[in-house]
């Protein structure tokens, strides 16, 4: 399908990876098709991230829908409005420590949401077609995470076979809502692929993830808060390294497969914090020790999973994707993009950016 042809449906397009995709398509790609965000505006969906965008491309390429995925009313006026034909789904609920505190709204987001997204589209695209819905013409793509794998230890890798075994009410959401989407493909021959991406770091994270908690605490001379002993592993993945595999899914992808996006990334979460302190100490000329000093290691949260580690093998050899970003160009360049956006920052956390969602969107 050429790029005029595409009309996608990107969820939760207002937030950290969604936003990060947006701006993949148009700055990187020229894309020239259509796209629909559509966006509940949650804590961690932020419109500023899109604001040079929606201003060059706004009712010509782009177009932004406020709403929410579990309702399906809506949802289906959008499919039939701007004749959707691909749908990116990276709308959800999407912090551990969140969901341990309250799963309910993970289960309604991530399961109930992805139920009505899957089904809406199933059923308008094969309405349209008066017949099973044809795989040329249309493609569901669902956004997955590494921890539906559950743990490993020191050794192995999640492989796109690794039998599923979630330790979190946010992992076992996500698991639910991958079930669903394969369901819907081996029952309603669905054109659906998914991707299992490992953590993502860069531009335009909320300030509640770990890389950049980490850098904006040591600019304001907060403690730098390390779980357990600081010895969990994760493998991290730069955000544009992921946009551009999901693009080679959309494109190039088998229906019916799933692709492990990594980063072949494994440092312990001690050893990252230690080396953002160099890093954040070579840009603001402050003595990396006075950044160390500020680690404090506390209580570990229930179910912490030990390592994360992904063989992306399948992803490289069928599709010919690549990272193309160093961990060291990626932590240095997102240091860099929270070091020059501080007014992005303050609104996001002193609360100016929910005031103005309140008058806009939230209450209209």
């Amino acid at each position: 399908m050429s790029f005029n042809n595409y009309r996608i449906l990107i969820t939760g397009g207002a937030g950290f990876i969604g936003s990060n995709f947006i701006r993949y398509l148009f700055q990187k790609l020229n894309f020239s098709g259509i796209i629909v965000n559509l966006d509940c505006l949650t804590y961690a969906g932020n419109l500023a991230n899109l604001e040079d965008i929606a201003s060059t491309y706004h009712n010509r390429h782009y177009f932004f829908e406020y709403g929410d995925i579990c309702d399906r009313q809506n949802v289906e006026s959008i499919f039939k409005k701007y004749e959707i034909n691909t749908v990116i789904h990276f709308a959800a609920e999407s912090h551990v420590d969140r969901s341990i505190l309250g799963p309910q709204e993970f289960i309604r987001t991530n399961v109930q949401g992805t139920f009505i997204l899957l089904d809406v589209a199933k059923t308008i695209w094969s309405k349209n077609n008066n017949k099973p819905v044809n795989d040329d013409i249309f493609r569901f793509h669902h956004i997955s995470t590494d921890e539906v794998y559950g743990s490993l230890g020191s050794t192995g890798y999640f492989y796109e076979t690794t039998p599923y075994n979630p330790r979190s009410p946010y992992s076992a959401s996500k698991a639910a809502s991958d079930h669903l989407a394969c369901a819907y493909y081996h029952t309603y021959n669905l054109p659906i692929t998914i991707s299992n991406c490992s953590n993502n770091y860069g531009p335009y994270q909320f300030p509640e993830k770990l890389i950049p908690l980490m850098i904006l605490n040591m600019l304001e001379g907060k403690p730098l808060p390390v779980y357990g002993d600081g010895q969990n592993i994760r493998d991290w993945l730069y955000v544009e390294d992921h946009c551009s595999a999901v693009w080679k899914i959309i494109t190039q992808g088998k229906i019916g497969e799933t692709y492990n996006i990594g980063g072949e990334n494994e440092w312990t979460n001690i050893n990252l914090v230690q080396r953002l302190c160099e890093i954040v100490s070579s840009k603001t000329g402050k003595d990396e020790a006075y950044y160390k000093r500020l680690i404090t290691f506390v209580k570990d949260r229930p179910g912490h999973d030990k390592r994360y580690a992904i063989n992306c093998d399948k992803i490289k050899s069928e599709l010919g994707w690549q990272q193309s970003v160093t961990f060291d160009e990626g932590l240095s360049k997102t240091v860099d993009w929270y070091l020059h956006n501080t007014q992005w920052v303050e609104n996001v956390k002193s609360g100016e950016y929910t005031k103005w969602l309140e008058k806009n969107y939230i209450h209209r």
